[in-house]
């Protein structure tokens, strides 16, 4: 792979990201892998249903089918620019918009300031959903029944109000979730009660599901006849309630862990988090550095010029890759990694701002200056990762 084609896949994927499909609004939109498992579902799901409705087109069904699976996704896809743009509209960073398995995912870095703002943030997508639904039932009474475009929009029409009507469920992570908590924040005054409130909702309509949409379908409550039902179609019910169900009850649970961080971030500060440093000449060997950093009670090194001022951080990760006996004859300057303007964080720096600075910059280790310009210390990413697991275990 040439160098052209390796810049090429890092503009066309990111971890965990899937596959970059374009931009919007600014913000890059993924499509996950799973998303082509679930297209090819709706293809045969849907081409089944043509089958019986219009027996005419034979295979051809099945491009209909593709085409009203892409179609759907397109719906989700404005369902989750409509977060977007209310989110930008609101000065919130957005990442990323992902398509993926059950739906899409707008993720939004930070949260409302208000519980309005909540509330209508979380609103706007259902409410697109259903403004859809309404336009595709309009295409629909403008063409001629029991032809393609006639079942596409029927299909689209009653897609998105299925998918209205599921996002505006009122429990975590699902919108209406997200509306409840707003409503609960308003009243209590407390975003973490509002969501703990959301979360447990959310996990009680998992449990719902669970149980209750096996037992609507065997029933016939959603249209089906019990009848025509086999042990395959039971199962999938089945596989696809406890698929939808582990979906709600996981985002039920990260969001009470998201909470539970956010609550505590005021208590991750740069100036707390930093490792004492001693400055050390870039020919300086690394066992004299290490000598006199156990002397000061120090963690860290910090590479200076002949005028004192700091040009580069010693990484902990390429000491520890050095042998004992090794260490007298290796200059610190071979282990040190060059101080940009990002690298540079302020002591006084504390909670999401903290997080902001080092995103902007990822690094393993920052150097911390007082107001003065003087070095306070280095922050390790790996501290940092520390203090986040600890404040996730304790209790709100």
């Amino acid at each position: 792979m040439n160098q052209d084609d390796s810049a090429k896949q890092r503009r066309t994927r990111e971890p965990g990201g899937g596959i970059l499909m374009g931009r919007a609004f600014g913000v890059p939109v993924y499509v996950a892998p799973s998303w082509f498992l679930v297209a090819a579902l709706i293809t045969w799901v849907f081409g089944g249903q043509l089958d019986r409705v219009l027996p005419e087109l034979g295979n051809a069904r099945y491009l209909v089918s593709l085409f009203f699976a892409v179609a759907f996704y397109a719906s989700v896809l404005v369902h989750e620019l409509a977060h977007t743009v209310a989110a930008l509209r609101f000065k919130l960073p957005v990442r990323r918009i992902q398509l993926q398995f059950f739906g899409g995912v707008s993720e939004i870095e930070k949260e409302t300031e208000t519980p309005g703002r909540e509330f209508v943030l979380a609103f706007v997508g259902p409410l697109l959903s259903l403004a859809l639904a309404g336009l595709f039932y309009a295409g629909m009474k403008a063409v001629e029944p029991g032809t393609v475009p006639g079942v596409l929009l029927a299909g689209l029409m009653i897609s998105n109000l299925i998918v209205a009507a599921f996002n505006l469920l009122p429990g975590l992570p699902l919108d209406g979730g997200r509306m409840l908590r707003a409503v609960v924040w308003k009243i209590t005054g407390k975003p973490m009660s509002g969501t703990v409130a959301a979360a447990w909702v959310g996990r009680a309509l998992a449990v719902t599901v669970l149980i209750g949409l096996p037992l609507l379908t065997h029933t016939g409550a959603l249209g089906n006849t019990t009848d025509g039902l086999s042990g395959m179609d039971t199962v999938m019910d089945a596989l696809l309630a406890a698929i939808l169900a582990a979906i709600i009850w996981t985002g039920a649970g990260n969001s009470l862990r998201m909470a539970r961080l956010r609550e505590h971030l005021p208590e991750l500060r740069a100036r707390a988090l930093t490792r004492r440093a001693v400055p050390v000449t870039s020919d300086t060997p690394l066992s004299e550095a290490l000598r006199r950093a156990n002397e000061a009670g120090a963690r860290a090194l910090v590479v200076v010029d002949g005028h004192g001022e700091p040009t580069a951080l010693v990484r902990e990760t390429a000491i520890v890759g050095i042998p004992q006996h090794r260490r007298p004859w290796v200059a610190v300057s071979g282990l040190a990694q060059d101080l940009t303007d990002g690298m540079r964080v302020p002591a006084e720096l504390a909670g999401e701002a903290l997080l902001d600075r080092l995103r902007e910059t990822p690094a393993t280790e920052y150097l911390v200056i007082e107001e003065t310009g003087e070095i306070y210390g280095v922050l390790s990413t790996a501290d940092v990762e520390r203090a986040f697991v600890q404040a996730m275990a304790r209790p709100s």
